[in-house]
């Protein structure tokens, strides 16, 4: 296998990428670390980390924790009181926020609004809802997904960190994760300016993990999860994952018409064989059932990055087809 031109052109237009990882049939093929960075190097995945809450949300439901999916998300909230008026938020269930197909009541994420307050999942659930009804695509990057954090808290009764230790991250091998608090902006900012991460995963000021960005994880760690699903949840002989919540997950359930993009249960749906887990920067795992590879890239964040899907798809899989 001749990979000089491959990290030709990881140099030349994947100048951020720190790793890339490739296991063809279970065994890993091809493991290559760039920019100064190596094996036990973690790095924040942005929206990858969807992905992993859409994982845990499997294994709670496999467990008959959630009940149905189309269960309202007000049901693990009773608490809480929808402003006056207010009539969609009512109707919002577990598959419209796992479809991305929830509504809300912004155009322009009031993020500072958002991190400046005590407890983000009901400050999602403030602005979920709105006039238009559920049920139409909308990719909701970091306030909405929240939510799905405080259903597993509520759901599992524990921390979602610790729900995902316990039933994800330990079997599979993962370097311990510690949650990071924020105590202002600055501290957020620089976090994320960070060149590499030790193992960590984001909370609100109530100790709750983010759902939609904030995990760090090794390229190595990625490739597990990505093997996780091409295996159908098996793992070293045990069933970490229902099979039918793969299968569901990752087959298309919405669509992003404007980018052509068809979505599952927080998992990308790249054709009928692939599928990936997609984070700013560059980040992805991508998994192609049909030639049985799993391709894991981590990056340092940078916008507008050369999609990391085609370069897989053009770049990648071809030296892989034996």
């Amino acid at each position: 296998m001749d990979t000089k031109r491959l990290e030709e052109e990881i140099a030349r237009s994947c100048g951020n990428m720190t790793a890339l990882l490739v296991r063809k049939d279970g065994e890993t093929r091809y493991e290559r670390y760039f920019n100064g960075c190596g094996p036990e190097d973690a790095f924040h995945v942005f929206s990858v980390t969807k992905s992993v809450i859409s994982a845990l949300m499997g294994i709670a439901a496999g467990r008959g924790l959630l009940g149905s999916l189309d269960r309202p998300v007000l049901d693990f909230f009773p608490e809480y009181v929808p402003k006056r008026g207010e009539k969609t938020i009512q109707t919002v269930t577990l598959r419209h926020l796992l479809t991305m197909t929830a509504p809300y009541k912004y155009r322009s994420a009031p993020y500072t609004k958002y991190f400046t307050s005590g407890d983000w999942v009901t400050s999602a659930l403030d602005l979920l809802g709105g006039r238009s009804p559920a049920g139409a695509f909308r990719y909701a990057p970091l306030i909405g997904p929240d939510i799905l954090s405080g259903v597993l808290e509520r759901a599992a009764g524990m921390r979602v960190l610790e729900f995902a230790e316990r039933n994800l991250f330990s079997p599979l091998g993962f370097a311990p994760k510690q949650p990071v608090t924020f105590p202002d902006k600055a501290a957020q900012m620089a976090w994320y300016r960070q060149p590499r991460y030790d193992g960590q995963w984001i909370a609100d000021p109530r100790g709750v993990n983010t759902a939609g960005w904030g995990l760090t994880l090794t390229a190595e760690e990625m490739a597990r999860l990505g093997q996780l699903y091409l295996d159908g949840g098996v793992w070293n002989g045990a069933q970490l994952l229902p099979a039918e919540w793969i299968a569901e997950s990752t087959r298309p359930h919405s669509r992003w018409a404007e980018q052509g993009l068809d979505y599952g249960y927080l998992w990308w749906v790249v054709d009928r064989d692939c599928f990936a887990a997609v984070g700013d920067g560059g980040n992805l795992i991508y998994v192609n059932r049909k030639k049985r590879l799993v391709a894991a890239c981590a990056s340092r964040f940078r916008p507008r990055v050369f999609d990391r899907i085609a370069f897989v798809r053009e770049q990648v899989e071809p030296l892989f087809e034996d």
